[in-house]
């Protein structure tokens, strides 16, 4: 057996036994037998699921008050700042494709060619028989972007998060996390079985009080934050967060799922906006799905550390390898990206313009910094998603965000702002937002929703 397999073997017992030891027994013990009467499908009955008649509640009530689902629309081809729907073109703000790499002729062309060399799947997990020459590529390019030893990319960029942090923190640590932070994270430190804290929403004097309180009760600390916020469009301040993970011995993890190709002179993101070491962060975590055109998440940092996950993330060890077609053609926008500055430069431009031109009009953008995602602060939902659909009306598309996924009376409809936009379409946007808001009292009195 080689050394890499015996590894392998060991990272699966590792990572059984982490399971096993979360199992509670005596929990069993305490609960009431349950009485399976013949003919019952009380527990066979998936719409007895939790949280299923609460959905179903929701989708009478839109139906009643002549509310379409937002969601699940069918785009008829690859999205822009325009898109088509159902035979209709829209000016379009739901789209991650921030610096319109998507579909650029070069990243065409690496993708044929590594169709043509690989096929479509790895067809394997990287350990089995998945390697391929471009996944080795790719982790070094983004190794090189952040100046680190290595990284290691993973299928999926949720299971990125849930798995790293579900391996590197136990039960004798601590994760804490921004309130705000991605569900990800949260099940990631789920997952760990370290205790888990949160902190205010970009409050570091908050972090810093809680980590005075309880830092010496634990061995391991992990503090996660991103590096733009996917539902306010704000940021930390990273300077102070490497000052704050020195102080009290943690390590910090950033994730820069919507901050890469969007912060920075040159997009470079969270650590080249402030101008420090990206050394200086023990984890890097990101997404390929949004500038970079792919799919899938990455980690880097340390060599010690990515050579730990190698062997022991289950996200990575038990799913197969990226597609080779994604890891070339995610390697060519990230090539892109390098050489073509001017992109994160029309990106920003139009991402300030859109947020000044909102607030001269008297939109709420929260605390939005202005960059790529801007939040039009609503309140209710039934207003939020009534909005989206009379924009959706009048040729504009943009998705509502709702209770619970961000505080109750904080609805919003989501702006991805991107490199494509022009000046005429984001004014348009804002000019059409600020006419249907002002309709929205009286047909709400009409419906005879409190307003």
């Amino acid at each position: 057996m080689s050394k890499e397999s015996a590894l392998t073997g060991r990272a699966r017992e590792h990572l059984f036994s982490r399971v096993a030891s979360m199992r509670k027994p005596e929990v069993l013990e305490k609960v009431e037998p349950v009485d399976l009467k013949p003919g019952g499908s009380k527990f066979t009955d998936f719409s007895t699921l939790p949280g299923y008649d609460e959905l179903r509640l929701q989708r009478l009530v839109g139906e009643k008050l002549g509310l379409e689902n937002p969601y699940f629309r069918m785009h008829d081809a690859r999205i822009t700042a325009r898109t088509h729907i159902g035979g209709r073109e829209l000016i379009n703000f739901s789209c991650y494709d921030y610096l319109g790499l998507n579909g650029h002729p070069e990243v065409v062309i690496a993708a044929k060619e590594a169709i043509d060399r690989y096929g479509i799947s790895a067809s394997a997990s990287r350990h089995v028989a998945g390697e391929r020459p471009v996944h080795r590529s790719l982790e070094r390019a983004l190794a090189g972007h952040y100046g680190v030893d290595d990284a290691l990319i993973f299928v999926s960029g949720y299971a990125t998060n849930v798995s790293v942090i579900g391996q590197l923190a136990g039960a004798k640590d601590l994760v804490i996390s921004d309130a705000a932070v991605h569900n990800s994270a949260v099940m990631g430190s789920v997952l760990s079985g370290a205790a888990r804290r949160s902190f205010a929403h970009n409050d570091l004097d908050n972090l810093e009080q809680i980590l005075s309180g309880i830092r010496n009760k634990f061995e391991r600390v992990l503090i996660v934050v991103e590096g733009l916020y996917s539902m306010d469009g704000d940021f930390p301040d990273l300077t102070r967060l490497i000052e704050i993970k020195k102080r009290f011995h943690a390590w910090l993890m950033v994730d820069e799922a919507h901050s890469l190709g969007v912060l920075g002179r040159r997009g470079y993101g969270l650590f080249e906006y402030y101008g420090v070491d990206p050394r200086e962060v023990d984890i890097w975590m990101g997404t390929m799905s949004k500038t970079l055109a792919g799919c899938g998440g990455y980690i880097a940092g340390s060599a010690v550390m990515v050579d730990y996950l190698r062997l022991m993330a289950g996200a990575f060890v038990y799913s197969v390898g990226m597609p080779p077609v994604v890891a070339a053609s995610v390697e060519k926008a990230l090539e892109l990206m390098h050489r073509e500055p001017e992109r994160v430069e029309r990106l920003q431009s139009n991402s300030q313009y859109f947020q000044a031109y909102a607030k001269k009009k008297g939109l709420d953008t929260g605390t939005g910094s202005g960059l790529a995602v801007i939040p039009v602060i609503v309140g209710e939902s039934i207003a939020t998603v009534m909005l989206s659909q009379e924009l959706f009306k009048r040729g504009i598309n943009v998705q509502p965000v709702l209770y619970p996924a961000v505080p109750v009376k904080s609805s919003r409809l989501r702006f991805f702002v991107t490199a494509m936009h022009t000046q005429e379409d984001i004014e348009t946007a804002v000019d059409t937002t600020v006419e249907e808001m002002a309709k929205l009292p009286e047909r709400l009195r009409l419906l005879r929703v409190p307003v």
